[in-house]
């Protein structure tokens, strides 16, 4: 009597990188004694696991400082010069 195992059937996913983020995530990926196919699976695996990303997501300082100021006040001038003095701190209201 022989068995065979009945591995699920596997698919090709192709996504682009810069090549210095690749050869960096290989680098690491290889110290932990995995190839880029498996730690991606692993990856996709707990994404599933989790049913969302296995990290938190999160904005740097500049970005943060970005959108807090788009959701603050804002002003508007009458022409560049009087945008420049305010930028400069030389405004007079």
């Amino acid at each position: 009597m022989s068995f065979t195992a009945n591995a699920p059937k596997t698919t090709r996913i192709n996504f682009r990188t810069d090549e210095e983020t690749k050869e960096e995530a290989n680098s690491i990926f290889a110290k932990l004694g995995l190839d880029m196919s498996t730690a991606l699976n692993m990856f996709l695996q707990q994404t599933i696991n989790d049913q969302g990303l296995p990290f938190q997501p999160t904005l740097s300082k500049f970005e943060k400082s970005v959108l807090k100021a788009a959701d603050g006040p804002t002003r508007s001038f009458d022409n560049v010069d009087d945008l420049m003095k305010e930028l400069r701190g030389t405004a007079t209201d």
